[in-house]
């Protein structure tokens, strides 16, 4: 059974760093792509980064050079490292894995940038 376990948000202030973490079991996590998405209110989820087995990875337009997705296959767990953060960083951030045609999510995990 596929488990998504993510952590790491919470509130912080505009320009601050945060490092979220995602736990993962129930699957062979060190040979597929996994990713990080978030939804803001009232717009659609939006890609945030993804990361493949090979450490290859790509990033959404709007975090750019401020945020760093990597992995531990040995620990089973994919982070994100988000830096410089603006207030439209505002989301629940989800941890995502995609098995074929299946996608699996996260409970995901609150950021919110205020001051």
């Amino acid at each position: 059974q596929v488990q998504l376990v993510e952590s790491g948000g919470g509130l912080v202030q505009p320009g601050g760093s945060l490092r979220l973490s995602c736990a993962a079991s129930g699957f062979t996590f060190n040979i597929y792509i996994m990713g990080w998405y978030r939804r803001a209110p009232g717009k659609q989820r939006e890609l945030v980064a993804t990361i493949t087995s090979g450490d290859k990875t790509n990033y959404g337009d709007s975090v750019k050079g401020r945020f760093t997705i990597s992995r531990d296959n040995a620990k089973k767990t994919v982070y994100l490292q988000m830096n410089s953060l603006r207030p439209e960083d505002t989301a629940v951030y989800y941890c995502n894995l995609r098995r074929g045609p299946y996608d699996f999510w996260g409970q995901g995990t609150q950021v919110t940038v205020s001051s």
